[in-house]
């Protein structure tokens, strides 16, 4: 939704400017929220980019949001901004899947550094789900015929074999092979059997 860019979430206005100024001294795209409660009424698992969050901060915690973001399924990659005292906190924020935290005070260029491996780790992500997303839209415009037919391809099986076990024409199956290739977006069963290798799936949708 929108390009990458680095979610600042702190309740103390100073600490989002000259957050805001550093990265925008190094071209990165960011956003300011005031609150914890403020970012997760917009946040959505469609989000590119990276969060860099405040432990502590009155109302709902930084650790609270994190924890919230994860079950919603939101994979933003998460780097916490901690006081000393809070270390332990985020020691364990990154056992449970936290990208990383920085400790105050902290050095401008380390964590702009960090937010750099945030991006470039969550771009990734973003376009492997944008990929599967689009497969599983492909394979949604398969008529049930095709699907059939295009199970019988991924088992390696040639056309008289499939017409034969589906008691069609031939000529019939081979229409439904070129509209199969050319909905998927491929040219042969080798590349087709790729694609879906992408949904961990390789049977595509259940009959």
């Amino acid at each position: 939704m929108g390009s990458p860019a680095t979610h600042i979430v702190d309740d103390d206005p100073a600490v989002r400017d000259a957050l805001q100024w550093l990265l925008k001294s190094r071209s990165v795209q960011s956003q300011v929220w005031g609150s914890a409660e403020a970012f997760l009424a917009s946040a959505s698992c469609e989000l590119c980019g990276c969060l860099l969050l405040d432990v502590r901060m009155p109302g709902m915690s930084g650790i609270e949001l994190f924890d919230r973001l994860r079950a919603l399924n939101c994979r933003l990659p998460v780097i916490f901004l901690t006081g000393h005292g809070d270390v332990p906190m985020a020691v364990q924020a990154l056992k449970d899947g936290a990208f990383d935290f920085i400790e105050k005070p902290y050095d401008d260029n380390a964590l702009v550094d960090k937010v750099l491996a945030a991006l470039e780790h969550d771009t990734k992500r973003c376009i492997r789900e944008k990929s599967l997303r689009e497969v599983q839209h492909r394979l949604e415009q398969l008529t049930q015929r095709e699907q059939e037919v295009m199970h019988q391809i991924l088992a390696g099986k040639l056309n008289k074999v499939i017409a034969d076990e589906l008691g069609i024409a031939m000529r019939t199956v081979e229409v439904h092979r070129s509209h199969i290739f050319e909905k998927m977006q491929v040219r042969s069963a080798v590349e087709l059997s790729q694609v879906l290798g992408l949904l961990g799936n390789q049977s595509g949708p259940e009959s």
